[in-house]
């Protein structure tokens, strides 16, 4: 019982009643094709189990506010223990969060600036000092005997102003002189000064010479100095040279001063330290003129976008009329002539003031103004103003992210970046990738005392950042966004602070986390895993990898198919036990005798190309690559290569701003070429296809316009007078009016996610009883959605549009999935393949683009198998397909690769090897090229 996890009666989702016996303490991987019940084993099972036992020792009253856990379709579970997922989709799309918020490095890191950091002054660059009172008695006290000294209040510093009443208002408190402009006056006879000028009012609080017994009274003249001046203090000895005080870290030169240092002070989620302008985001949504001006049209004829109608009531365009009247400005020309000073007045506002006696919008009355504001400045002002949400949803049309131009994206104030250690501020040092973060660490100078202060915080930050880098995260900056990362990414980064707790004991469930990691860096996070189950861990990680399924301890094989057909364990044991298995499909890919064939000719294409040139985005070093035209095109590396920039945040950026005017700025570059070849642009994502339980695969598709038609088509719908929108569960009619066709009900927990509870009224079948009285072959409409892919295939074998669909569907790989799946519970990869499939039903052209992010996300290689055949026949057709991968048998079936490197980050970004797979193997430098040498032979 202490050694293993024993499961018997598992039945949940597609599992066959399976009993199956699990050692603990191990790392075991689960493989199987997709469909085939490893998550529902996995997840829905044993991490499910695990979660609701744990949730069960806690009081009643911490339960409330968990959540009830149900209890997993299974008969019973011995030996289970502590569960904890680390799945891919916990990442956390709050602009706030960053990766080093998440992993709480950032934490320790505000702790270490707070207690080390030493600020300087953001126009000298000087450090800046603070003293108590204390340090300033000392100081003074410590000059030459004899020395004679003023004590003096910086009341007032380079301002202007005749300074009278503040004469006046110091001399009713007593005090009788004061240094003004350099010179020794009284406050009584101090004349008016020149008001235009700026001046300097120091309040003499005393007059001491150095010598014994003055120290209580030289502090008590010190400390009143620092009261009445926010914390200065000043000191002119010998009628001489003035020497400067703060209790405030203060610049002598300027005003700036920052408050005592404090760990909020370097948090961009709190007042004290976000920038003002951008609240703490780094960026703000700002109007940008490329979407206000149609450069094309004329002023009044749809110049302006956001008066394109030119309704002739509407004030805002009787004002631009009016003023480019009063400019002399020819509105008929296109906007693009206009020169820049007509286009500033006509966006920005009028320089001068112009009366206008507009008629208003009722046709009753008129209304005057003064002044033009402009398009882009009242809009903006409307923006800010407005209660409206669809005003506000309005203008949000014609506005962009744009980088915050007062703090340049570091998210803090000046106070806080003004702070440095080793010469870095803070959001300097965040933005160095990991690896270099902790070279500079690690060769950190500090002074005996910050050594002792800041040596536990800093071996912390040091040990976390360690784990990052030895999972394969080497490359990514503390700065980056969370929302940005795959899933893969935001896997390994769980993984990694998991590692940091250092439990024992517990049950770790893992998704797929090899994902986005190249074959190069696969030992590091295989080296993590077994450093996690050395703990005395167990690990069940679901995987495909190759490399990981030899690397385990125990490998599971479900299946022995997908959907209904799986669900089985077709073998169990050591990696080797597995691979010796007669019926495993995966033992049969790890023993070589299936696998994915290396096609026997290369495609040639149309012979021109897309060129991409001076790419700059993120880590690209200003390279330009040429991607041919009616070819698999595979853009590879290794982790942090810049893979991702090139090709979503460049290429395809870029071209769906030229052909579909995209808001989405492309990253920097120079220019994309692409000869006017290319109409259609596709990205095929793993972003889901929906973000309610009301879409699904059979919507998105489309088939299930088809369906509806058929059942509209029967005796009984003819008879009943019913069309085809009776049997969309989107519009009243045949839909649950109780759920509006939902099939389940979301009920609001405030602060913990959204619950889904099943329609008591129709039993989450979405359709009302008369609509559901209607059927075909037996099965109402609701019967259909429940159907798999493959069962509905078979179920409409004899209606060639349907069926043709369907199969579709099946050919990416999604047999086992339902047609009326929420789309809410569907995989990244899963979702890109939908999408996939919806493509296929179209018209595929020369002219047509596919850019694909990592489409063999959750595939077994049977699975990439069946993908190749569907992405060859996309490109056979004459497409154009570029694919960013790191599985090698997509790789080695690529036309033309493109190999970025050589490392992540800062080291990347560079191309390392262009051509077909096997030129990319004859390259020694190429990391890609040495894997590719043993998958080619």
């Amino acid at each position: 019982m202490d050694d293993k996890i024993r499961v018997f009666g598992a039945r949940e989702n597609n599992l066959q009643n399976i009993d199956i016996e699990i050692p603990k303490n191990k790392l075991v991987v689960m493989t199987g094709i997709s469909g085939s019940g490893k998550s529902s084993l996995a997840f829905d099972t044993l991490y499910q189990e695990g979660q609701r036992r744990y949730m069960e020792s806690l009081s009643a009253y911490a339960r409330q506010f968990l959540g009830n856990f149900e209890k997993p379709d299974v008969d019973r579970i011995d030996g289970l223990s502590p569960s904890i997922s680390i799945d891919q989709k916990t990442t956390s799309n709050n602009p706030r969060s960053t990766v080093g918020t998440v992993t709480e490095i950032y934490d320790y890191l505000r702790l270490l600036y707070a207690r080390i950091g030493i600020p300087y002054c953001p126009n000298s660059d000087e450090p800046l000092t603070k003293q108590s009172i204390e340090e300033m008695t000392v100081r003074v006290n410590n000059f030459k005997e004899g020395s004679k000294v003023i004590i003096m209040s910086p009341i007032i510093e380079r301002q202007k102003g005749t300074l009278k009443k503040v004469a006046e208002q110091y001399l009713k408190e007593g005090f009788t002189r004061a240094y003004v402009d350099g010179q020794t006056c009284t406050l009584e006879e101090m004349d008016d000064l020149d008001k235009n000028k700026n001046h300097d009012f120091y309040l003499i609080i005393d007059r001491l010479i150095i010598k014994d017994g003055i120290r209580s009274r030289l502090y008590d003249a010190l400390e009143l100095a620092a009261r009445l001046a926010n914390g200065k203090a000043k000191v002119l000895v010998d009628d001489d040279a003035i020497v400067s005080f703060s209790q405030n870290y203060s610049c002598e030169d300027s005003d700036f001063t920052i408050p005592d240092l404090e760990p909020r002070i370097f948090s961009f989620n709190v007042p004290i330290g976000a920038c003002p302008s951008c609240n703490g985001l780094g960026y703000r949504l700002e109007i940008t003129e490329d979407l206000v001006i149609n450069p094309e049209k004329a002023l009044l004829d749809g110049g302006l976008i956001p008066y394109k109608n030119n309704d002739e009531e509407n004030l805002t365009s009787q004002m631009v009329e009016e003023t480019c009247k009063f400019y002399n400005i020819d509105v008929s020309k296109p906007m693009q002539e206009f020169t820049r000073e007509e286009l500033d007045i006509v966006l920005y506002g009028s320089p001068d003031k112009i009366h206008f006696k507009l008629k208003s919008t009722s046709g009753r009355k008129h209304e005057a103004f003064d002044f033009y504001e402009g398009i882009i400045t009242n809009l903006t002002r409307r923006y800010r103003e407005t209660t409206s949400d669809w005003i506000r949803t309005w203008i949000e049309n014609f506005m962009v992210e744009s980088e915050c131009h007062t703090c340049n994206g570091a998210r803090l104030n000046p106070s806080a970046l003004s702070v440095k250690i080793g010469g870095k501020n803070i959001d300097q040092f965040t933005r160095l990738s990991i690896d270099e973060e902790i070279k500079f660490l690690e060769n950190l100078s500090l002074g005996v005392e910050q050594k002792q202060i800041a040596k536990l915080a800093l071996q912390e930050v040091i040990n976390r950042l360690t784990f990052l880098q030895d999972v394969g995260l080497g490359y990514l900056a503390l700065h980056r966004q969370a929302g940005t990362l795959s899933g893969g990414e935001a896997q390994r980064i769980r993984l990694a602070t998991q590692i940091g707790s250092k439990l024992s004991g517990v049950l770790y469930v893992l998704d797929e986390p090899s994902i986005g990691l190249h074959q190069r860096d696969n030992h590091k996070l295989i080296d993590t895993l077994h450093k996690m189950r050395d703990l005395g861990n167990t690990l069940i990680v679901v995987e495909h990898d190759h490399e990981t399924m030899l690397a385990s301890d125990y490998l599971i094989d479900i299946g022995p198919k997908a959907g209904k057909q799986g669900g089985n364990v077709v073998a169990a044991g050591t990696p080797q036990e597995v691979m010796n298995h007669p019926t495993s499909i995966t033992g049969k890919y790890l023993r070589g005798e299936l696998f994915v064939d290396v096609p026997k000719k290369r495609r040639k294409g149309m012979g021109k190309d897309i060129l991409v040139m001076g790419a700059r985005a993120n880590n690209l070093k200003d390279i330009s690559v040429a991607f041919p035209l009616g070819q698999l095109t595979v853009v590879t590396g290794v982790s942090g290569s810049g893979k991702s920039s090139l090709v979503n945040e460049v290429l395809l950026k870029g071209l769906q701003q030229k052909y579909y005017k995209s808001k989405d700025k492309p990253g920097e570059h120079t220019a994309i070429n692409d000869q006017q070849l290319i109409e259609r642009v596709i990205e095929i994502s793993q972003s889901p296809i929906g973000r309610t339980p009301r879409s699904n695969p059979a919507t998105y598709t489309g088939v299930f316009d088809d369906i509806r038609d058929l059942y509209a088509m029967t005796n009984e719908a003819k008879a009943r007078g019913y069309t085809k929108s009776r049997f969309s569960f989107n519009v009243r009619g045949g839909r649950c009016e109780a759920c509006k066709g939902d099939g389940v009900k979301k009920i609001s927990m405030h602060f913990l996610p959204d619950v889904y509870v099943s329609c008591e009224v129709c039993g989450g079948k979405r359709y009302n009883h008369e609509t559901l009285q209607i059927k075909y072959k037996g099965k109402q409409i609701a019967d259909v959605l429940e159907m798999t892919i493959d069962d509905a295939m078979a179920f409409f074998e004899n209606h060639p549009k349907i069926y043709n669909k369907l199969k579709i569907i099946h050919d990416v790989g999604l047999g086992y999935i339902q047609l009326g799946q929420s789309a809410t519970t569907l995989s990244g990869g899963e979702a890109q393949r939908v999408k996939l499939a919806s493509e296929l039903y179209r018209k595929i052209t020369d002219k047509s683009i596919y850019i694909l992010d990592e489409p063999t996300t959750g595939l077994h290689t049977d699975d990439v198998k069946r993908l190749l055949k569907v992405l060859h026949r996309i490109v056979d057709e004459g497409a154009t397909m570029v694919v960013i991968e790191h599985n090698l048998d997509i790789i080695k079936n690529a036309d033309h690769i493109i190999d970025l490197g050589p490392e992540g980050g800062d080291l990347g970004g560079y191309i390392v090897a262009q051509g077909t797979p096997e030129e990319i193997a004859m390259v020694d430098a190429s990391y890609t090229g040495q894997y590719l040498k043993k998958v080619l032979k």
